[in-house]
Parts: structure tokens; sequence; C-alpha cells
């Protein structure tokens, strides 16, 4: 009953702030169009349209407000307008009562917030859909005072967002039965990968170990600054971090006027992207751009600093060889090997033929290359490889929903930054030589480094088993010594033919990794 009231409550706002006539266009079914409009019989829509849908998401809750944030950043895809109004979400989400938030510290650590922090600003600092942001001084183990921020999850949000998910879930199923794509789409699988996410983000002790992951991750990079993460602080409704002082990403002229390069600072955010994917497989997945900031800071001037690690993404080694297999033979217009990959993958049906793939791929991605970023709307290639999929029935992959999510923001983001940019060029030299590394010595070196331990275990003991492996042939008759004898030889055989092989291999590696860097020279 609570499900059938939130849907039909979804369903008002949508229709009060006039958001039908957005959506309902998708939907190929008239009866649909008609309810639409004798229910919005008498509604006033004098707002402007980026104002009440700015609203209607507020209104919506959490789960809304994110979706609105993520296109945000999109401003080739939207109306100027609709999109200036979706920025508003990033840092006016109304906040909710400092008594709650202190009520919610002291409850997760069981003291009272003077007993905790030196000092405690009772505003908070920054509001977002998940939680709130107060700044305070804390003192460290070692006794020194120490500028923190202190994130407080909203409270009511688990019940708020099962409700929502279940809803989601329901929808989805429409979606499958009113759609002619719904099947292909997969929209219960996404559904299902979100539920997921937003749960992971629910627990900000979670959240803590994942900035502390990515901390150790881009060490050495030099090119993005993350908090610290004092434990002694941090709980599932709490966390306290080190505060991170910059200027917001959003604010390209105050940090053109403060001396930032602002084309590095571009090209830097893909080359962070790009090392958090193809590198580590573990990356930060809200990067829209209240979650990022750029230092100014004499000792770390013009490094980004990453905030809100409560999604990220992981991908498996499968999953970065594969795309990074589809990058590279993008950037090198080879379309038949990305038509291979697509039906290798199990992306397309396995009898699809490569040649009309291809020409399909080539047709829709070749007129935007050799074109700077301002040109190109990748909105407008997805739109057309999209069209283009229904034809090879091309099935959704929910393991990438956010890595795709992800790459819609930092196209924002960089065309945000420098619209010169050429994203393509600045992507190909890092992923070569990532092709290079796990092609070459250096990955196989790696493997044998990784499984040393385990043969380190295996070998003191190969002497005492052989040696009861004679004890037991001793007992045995002669045509078990005889058996016993022929299978030495065979072994013996083996382990030459695996030498050589080894052997060889190494030396292919070699050869195919001077080919490699020859072909990049």
């Amino acid at each position: 009953m609570t499900r059938l009231f939130r849907g039909v409550f979804i369903v008002w706002v949508m229709l009060r702030y006039g958001l039908d006539e957005l959506f309902l266009t998708s939907f190929q079914k008239p009866w649909l169009h008609a309810i639409a409009r004798i229910v919005s019989i008498g509604r006033n829509l004098d707002a402007p349209r980026g104002q009440r849908i700015r609203e209607a998401l507020e209104r919506l809750g959490p789960i809304f407000v994110k979706f609105g944030q993520v296109l945000s950043t999109r401003r080739d895809l939207m109306p100027v307008d609709i999109a200036d109004e979706l920025a508003r979400l990033q840092d006016r989400v109304p906040p909710f009562g400092s008594d709650i938030a202190i009520a919610t510290i002291e409850r997760a650590f069981n003291k009272k917030v003077d007993d905790i922090f030196v000092s405690f600003d009772r505003a908070p600092i920054a509001s977002a859909s998940i939680a709130q942001v107060h700044f305070a001084v804390l003192k460290d183990r070692t006794g020194q005072a120490r500028e923190v921020a202190v994130k407080v999850l909203r409270p009511g949000m688990l019940s708020a967002i099962e409700k929502d998910l279940s809803l989601m879930r329901m929808m989805a199923g429409w979606v499958e039965g009113l759609s002619n794509d719904g099947k292909r789409l997969k929209p219960r699988e996404v559904v299902a990968e979100f539920d997921k996410y937003l749960h992971d983000e629910l627990d900000l002790v979670r959240e803590a170990s994942s900035a502390a992951q990515l901390r150790r991750n881009m060490t050495g990079l030099d090119l993005v600054l993350i908090p610290e993460m004092f434990w002694d602080y941090c709980a599932t409704e709490v966390i306290v971090m080190e505060r991170m002082k910059g200027v917001p990403i959003s604010q390209v002229e105050r940090l053109r006027a403060a001396g930032v390069d602002i084309p590095k600072l571009a090209r830097d955010g893909v080359t962070i992207f790009f090392t958090q994917v193809f590198r580590d497989g573990f990356f930060h997945a809200d990067m829209h751009p209240g979650n990022i900031q750029v230092s100014i800071d004499p000792a770390t001037f013009g490094r980004y600093i990453s905030l809100d690690f409560g999604i990220v993404g992981t991908l498996t080694e499968t999953d970065k060889e594969y795309l990074a297999q589809n990058f590279t033979a993008f950037f090198r217009r080879d379309y038949k090997r990305v038509a291979e990959l697509h039906i290798e993958s199990g992306w397309v049906p396995a009898a699809t033929r490569v040649d009309e793939l291809e020409s399909a791929i080539r047709s829709v991605c070749e007129p935007y290359f050799d074109r700077p970023l301002k040109e190109i709307s990748l909105g407008l290639v997805l739109m057309r490889l999209f069209q283009t999929s229904r034809r090879f029935h091309v099935e959704i992959q929910p393991q990438l929903v956010l890595l795709q999510k992800t790459l819609l923001n930092i196209e924002g983001l960089g065309r945000q930054l420098d619209p010169e940019l050429d994203l393509w060029a600045t992507a190909k030299p890092f992923l070569e030589k990532w092709m290079i590394d796990q092609l070459g010595p250096k990955k196989l070196i790696d493997q044998l480094r990784n499984e040393a331990p385990r043969y380190a275990k295996l070998l003191p003991e190969l002497p005492r088993l052989l040696f009861d492996f004679l004890q037991q042939s001793k007992s045995g008759s002669g045509h078990a010594l005889h058996e016993l004898l022929v299978e030495q030889k065979r072994t013996n055989r083996l382990l030459q033919s695996l030498l050589f092989g080894c052997v060889g291999f190494v030396l292919g590696l070699v050869v195919m990794q001077v080919i490699v860097r020859v072909h990049v020279l």
C-alpha cells in the first residue's frame, strides 16, 4: 500500500510540474498520453521549465536529486536554462537541523560533541542529498589541533530509499512491458545495480574506506588530493576527515585569475580518470563539479581535490582488458576490431555479421574524429549508437553503468574547463602504454612474483612427496614399476617441452613489445 501511495505521488508530482511533456514522448502507447491530458487539466505551468524540473526533483527526494546532479554536467544535452537550474541541486539541497546532526554524532560515538571537538560549527557548510557537512577542530592522537570536516547522514534515509527503490523495481517492470526497447535495456538489472551502490553510499564507513583506498592508489601521481580519514571517529552515520581547502572547479574564472593552467587542469582530469580505471580498476564514480575542487595552496598548487566517495566503481581484469582494447581500437579507427570485441564479449548475438556491425559503427563514429571537443556532442554520438544498436540487439551491461555515467561526467567537466580539449588525443598515449604493459615481460614478471609465495611453500615438500611416492611404488608389482618408469619418461618430455615453450613465450613477448613500441613511436 505504501508503494502504491508513493507511486501515485510521483505521478502527481510529474503531472503537477509538467514533466509528462518530457518523459511520455518516449512511449508509443496512445492511452498514456490520453490519461496525462485528462488528469493535467487546470494545472498552472507559468514557472520556467527549468525551475519546474528542479523543484520536482527536490520534491521527489534524494534519488531523484542525484539524477538531476548527473544531468547538470551535460550542458550539451539540454538547454542552458534547464542546466543552470539543475546545477543548483549540487549545493542548494535544504539542510536538516543542526540539533539533529549533533544528536546523531553523540549517539554514534557515545560522547558529547564538546568532548570530541575543540570547536564545532553548528551551521552546515554543505548539504547534499545523502548527508551534510559541518566544519570543526579536532585534537588528534598527538594532541595537535586539526581542522576537520564532519559528514553526517540525513535521518531516515534508509527507509526513504528502500521505498523509492521498491517503486523503481516496479516501474522497471512497466518499462519492459510498455517499451519496445525495455527488455534489451535490462531496467531491472540496472535498478539492482544502483540499489547496491546506493546502499553502499548509506554506510559512511564504507565511504571512508573507499577514500583511504583511493588516497593510497593516487600517492605518487601528484595530481589529486584526497582527505585523510580519522578512524577513531568514523561510524556508519558519521565520519570525520581532514578539511580540504580549495576553489570549486566550476569557478573557472576565479581559478584562471589565481594562475591555474586551465587546459592542463582539463588534461589532468582525464589522466586521473584513466589511471583509476585502467591501472587500479577502482575509480571515483560521482565526479560532478560539486565534488571537485582545485588547490591554490603554494605547496599543492593546481592539483585536484576529490570529495564525496559514497559511490566508487570497480572493474575486474577482464573488464579492464575488454575496455582498453575497445578504446584503443576506437582511437585507431579499427572498427572491425570493435565489432569483433562486441561479439567476443557476448554483447551482441554470436551470429551477427562482423562486416555489418563494423560498417554501422564506422558510420556513427567516423564523422566525429579530427574535431575539437567543442564541436562534438557525445550525446548525439551515443544517441546514434543507441539507434544503431537496436538493429543488432546489443544488450546493455549493468555492471558498466557506473563507468558509463562517470565517462559522461568527465566529458561534461572537460567541456566546462577547456572546450578545445581533445579527449581522444589525451587518452590515447595513456591507453597504448597500458596495453604495452599488459602484453610485455613486466606483466609476466609481476604474475610470477605474485605466484612466488605459493611455489616457495610447495618446493620444500617435494622431496618428501617423491619419497612417499617411491615407497608406494616398491610395494607394487613389477608391472606397476614399469608403468612408473614410462610415466616418468613422459613427464620428463613434458617438462622439457614446457621449458622450451616458456623460453619461446618470453622471447615472443620481448619481440612483441619492441614491435608495439616502434609502432607507437
